[in-house]
């Protein structure tokens, strides 16, 4: 989170009526609903493990063991399980 100067940023008669209501403080000033990303949207990641995913469920319905794969794709066994026997 990055510091910014209300004086700089808010117009003269907005930063006055803040000002009726905190002085000198810091105040958080959150985005609006509309927009926060979900997980994954901005760095791509939750595409990348679903396709990881994907890979995961295909190789083992191809004969590769579970312990191959946890250790193939860094995993413990259980999270393979997690994965193979998800239901979509």
């Amino acid at each position: 989170m990055k510091y910014s100067k209300a004086e700089i940023i808010f117009p003269e008669e907005l930063l006055r009526i803040i000002q009726e209501y905190v002085q000198g403080e810091l105040v958080y000033i959150p985005k609006p609903k509309e927009a926060h990303l979900k997980w994954g949207e901005k760095t791509h990641s939750k595409s990348r493990v679903s396709a990881r995913n994907a890979e995961i469920k295909s190789l083992f319905h191809n004969g590769v063991s579970i312990s191959e794969l946890a250790e193939r794709y860094f995993l413990s066994c259980e999270s393979i399980k997690k994965i193979i026997y998800k239901k979509n």
